[in-house]
């Protein structure tokens, strides 16, 4: 990359991580209470799930985080290699690094890495009866 290119997507990291850190942690408000201040135990089920979500989505923004993290320290450290897939050292599709500019494998390496897609249990809508 050019240096004002490098400039430009260092830039993008800082700005998409500053955006990621405003938005703060996902979380789940705990079951509500009745007037008497007794938990409801109909809401349960649900703050259970929104609580899974909510931490599912801190997981997830704490790998993209750390991912924008190793991008910026290699623009400061090894700059030649800012936009080459660290496995294969080919280059990284442009779209691919327009969309997610923190990517560190190539579509190819990275479906490799991340295994086979699992088929699911469920072949059709009404395999429940």
């Amino acid at each position: 990359m050019e240096p004002t290119e490098l400039e430009a997507f260092a830039a993008r990291l800082k700005a998409m991580r500053e955006e990621l850190l405003d938005q703060g942690p996902h979380r789940a408000d705990p079951t509500r209470t009745d007037l008497n201040g007794r938990r409801d135990e109909d809401a349960e089920p649900l703050t259970e799930m929104l609580q899974s979500i909510a931490s599912s989505r801190n997981r997830n923004l704490s790998k993209v985080l750390a991912a924008i993290d190793r991008s910026l320290a290699r623009v400061d450290e090894d700059p030649d290699l800012v936009g080459l897939c660290l496995q294969c050292e080919e280059p990284i599709a442009p779209k691919r690094l327009a969309l997610m500019p923190y990517a560190e494998y190539c579509v190819r390496c990275q479906a490799a890495n991340e295994g086979p897609v699992k088929p699911t249990s469920r072949k059709h809508l009404t395999d429940f009866e």
